[in-house]
């Protein structure tokens, strides 16, 4: 079987999401660098993968896919490894509401909002700062509402929606309001810290991008 290919940036958000899912599987992998705020653009051949021209791109034996959650889906029920998917039906839901709602609520207000404007604008906006960090606490108020008991969010057993959640955080994590508001909400700040001392998120590590 051929070793998979994923496309992106080594310091995207979306891009580590499905390394650490290839990473947790114990999956050999090529990560084929594109940088798509790169001066040049996005360049054409990488449109055949994501028409769209956003990261992460994959492909194995001639099957391609974007879309981070498809990707780790893929990876999770393609290949041998621990499970990082529950049978239950309910759990499984919850696991997509997680991830769902990191997607819809939490990335753009963490990430870009926060982050992303505290870091890399020379006069950040204060009121989308303020506004991101609102968001951001209501984020990690739901999230520790759904954390099941045990080490992991749905419990004893480390799923997609840890692998999702873990470097939107990380990234929020990069200036002081979000260390400062995670610090609030001790469930998410002790299961982060887990999550931060598994192999997987250290061979990921990088300065990470909002993409």
């Amino acid at each position: 079987m051929a070793k998979p290919v994923l496309y992106g940036a080594d310091y995207s958000v979306y891009v580590r999401i499905a390394r650490m899912a290839l990473e947790e599987k114990g999956i050999g992998y090529e990560l084929v660098p594109l940088d798509i705020f790169a001066a040049e653009g996005v360049p054409a051949w990488y449109l055949e993968h994501h028409p769209f021209g956003r990261i992460p791109a994959f492909e194995h034996d001639g099957f391609r896919l974007f879309e981070t959650g498809a990707i780790a889906r893929y990876v999770d029920e393609g290949f041998p490894g621990p499970a990082l998917q529950p049978t239950d039906p309910y759990l499984r839901a919850r696991m997509n509401q997680i991830i769902g709602m990191l997607d819809a609520y939490g990335y753009r207000a963490m990430v870009w909002d926060v982050a992303v404007e505290r870091l890399e604008k020379t006069q950040p906006d204060e009121a989308l700062i303020a506004s991101g960090l609102r968001q951001a606490e209501t984020v990690l108020r739901v999230l520790t509402s759904l954390k099941a008991r045990g080490p992991w969010l749905l419990g004893d057993q480390l799923t997609l929606a840890d692998l999702h959640a873990a470097p939107i955080i990380a990234y929020f994590l990069k200036v002081a309001e979000g260390r400062d508001l995670l610090a609030r909400f001790a469930e998410i700040r002790d299961w982060f810290a887990r999550v931060a001392d598994r192999a997987s998120f250290a061979r990921t590590e990088k300065v990470a991008s909002a993409e």
